[in-house]
């Protein structure tokens, strides 16, 4: 500013100064007026509206993510399923080991099943359907156990298992 021009005043310049005696103490955030558009009564009924938008998004991300722990053993399915091809139908330490693993996996994720859920659990969350889905999932794995066992000749599905004066099966 030069000297004998006067204050210049912007056109968007807000003066936050008092104008009552120059005292700040009695100025007041309800002195100032609401912008246009604004009221204090909208901001309390969209401060609800934030809090249920919140808790309905939170609430559709525990679902997304029960779904996702429900669906994680049939990655494993594959990955089981592919080790015990690639071990073989000959007893050895890899092929057993193997298939234990494959017994053992899915009895430990069957018997925490109420600790796997327990983070999703929530009264807008249903979370039953991905219980079911984990838990068939993980019959399907053991079962794929089970079958490994029964080409490994381990299970005794004939009666020459039980009575020793029987003769063995005879492998076609």
């Amino acid at each position: 500013m030069e000297k004998g021009k006067g204050v210049v005043t912007r056109r968007w310049a807000i003066d936050f100064t008092d104008n009552n005696n120059n005292s700040h103490s009695s100025s007041s955030s309800r002195d100032i007026p609401d912008p246009l558009g604004f009221t204090r009564a909208s901001q309390e009924q969209d401060d609800s509206t934030v809090s249920r938008q919140k808790k309905d998004a939170e609430s559709n991300w525990k679902s997304q993510k029960a779904w996702e722990v429900a669906q994680a053993p049939f990655k494993n399915l594959f990955m089981m399923g592919f080790m015990m091809w690639m071990a073989g139908n000959t007893v050895h330490l890899f092929s057993i080991g193997i298939t234990f693993s494959a017994l053992w996996q899915p009895i430990s994720a069957l018997q925490g099943v109420g600790k796997v859920f327990e983070p999703y659990k929530d009264s807008k969350v249903d979370i039953l359907a991905p219980k079911l889905l984990f838990i068939a999932l993980n019959l399907a794995g053991l079962a794929l156990g089970v079958w490994k066992l029964n080409t490994l000749g381990l299970l005794p599905t004939h009666a020459s298992d039980w009575v020793s004066s029987l003769p063995p099966a005879q492998i076609a």
